[in-house]
């Protein structure tokens, strides 16, 4: 085979991405990564540009041409018609990047971590990817505010990763040609997308086993107390979203909440006993641990409470410590008493 003819031949099987040209933003520079993540543009060619004819030309166009129309491979979201959005109770309007996110999120995250894309899990992680990472490019794009307009901002946020794929254009008056912004647009795409994987491994390797030990334990609560309203962690991991999360998914009466969470403080070898706040971001308790405990440490704190291996309870009541898990567990099941 001839050199021409291996080049016609690549050039014929070769997928080919197409996006606009001139100045990038960061939901194309997403949505083109997002593609190279899938199997069938995995080793895609870019074609930055808003000639019609060139558009036509390639099998996937994002970001330009006034379509959207998943059976054609256009996905533009900037007709004055086009009002889509991620569904699952979210009303941002969607851009490129969600577009693709959309539609082809679900396969990435089942191939990036070799999950079955029937496994449950990868529902959850798209839907937790977009909330954490792709709604917010999309609101960017889009113009969307995240508060009412007559409240000013006490300050700027200038470091975003929209606006950090901003900065990667050139400046207004720096003297480029096309194919020198089309590296810089490979750059923002690799940013862009670097971030996103990065996301992808932590909510998939440690967020969701996270989530997993959160909802055995909180399954497990009766055999623990039969008032469920004690959880026992045998180790520690983050546990506050997850919980609130978990609860509104199942649907848990107010009256069969957990109240305090036991756990391991691995690092100093004894266990805590934390209280519930009302919610993920509050300072206030359910139930705070009992006021005569509070502020009060060591053997002090075994006399007044009468449990042995005291270490302390907060002043305002929220977390304590004794130095065994029998210890901490009996500090739960006396401050539910008191």
């Amino acid at each position: 085979m001839s050199v021409e003819e291996n080049v016609a031949k690549k050039l014929k099987t070769s997928k080919m991405i197409g996006t606009h040209n001139g100045t990038f933003h960061c939901d194309e520079a997403l949505a083109v990564f997002l593609l190279r993540q899938t199997g069938t543009y995995r080793d895609a060619d870019l074609t930055r540009t808003r000639d019609p004819k060139l558009l036509d030309t390639c099998d996937i166009v994002v970001d330009v041409g006034a379509v959207y129309d998943p059976e054609k491979l256009r996905f533009d979201h900037h007709q004055r018609e086009f009002d889509g959005v991620f569904g699952h109770g979210y009303s941002t309007k969607l851009s490129s990047a969600g577009l693709i996110y959309k539609h082809y999120g679900k396969e990435i995250i089942s191939g990036h971590l070799n999950l079955s894309p029937e496994d449950p899990k990868v529902e959850t992680l798209w839907l937790k990817l977009y909330k954490e990472y792709i709604e917010a490019i999309d609101g960017v794009d889009n113009g969307v505010q995240q508060y009412p307009p007559e409240i000013p901002p006490k300050y700027r946020i200038r470091t975003d990763v929209s606006t950090r794929v901003g900065w990667l254009n050139p400046a207004w008056n720096e003297s480029v040609d096309s194919k020198s912004v089309d590296v810089r647009f490979e750059k923002a795409s690799k940013l862009v997308g670097e971030e996103f994987i990065s996301r992808l491994e932590y909510y998939g390797n440690a967020w969701l086993p996270a989530r997993e030990l959160v909802q055995n334990g909180l399954e497990a609560r009766s055999a623990v107390s039969p008032s469920g309203h004690i959880i026992l962690f045998e180790h520690f991991c983050p546990w506050k979203e997850h919980l609130f999360d978990l609860e509104k998914e199942l649907s848990i009466p107010d009256d069969q909440k957990p109240i305090y969470i036991v756990y391991p403080d691995e690092t100093a070898g004894n266990w805590r006993i934390q209280a519930v706040p009302i919610s993920p971001d509050s300072f206030i308790s359910r139930k705070p641990l009992p006021e005569p405990w509070r502020g009060v440490r060591d053997d002090a704190l075994s006399t007044v409470s009468g449990i042995p291996g005291g270490i302390f309870v907060h002043a305002s009541g929220f977390i304590g410590g004794n130095q065994t898990q029998a210890g901490a567990l009996e500090m739960a099941r006396r401050a539910l008493a008191m």
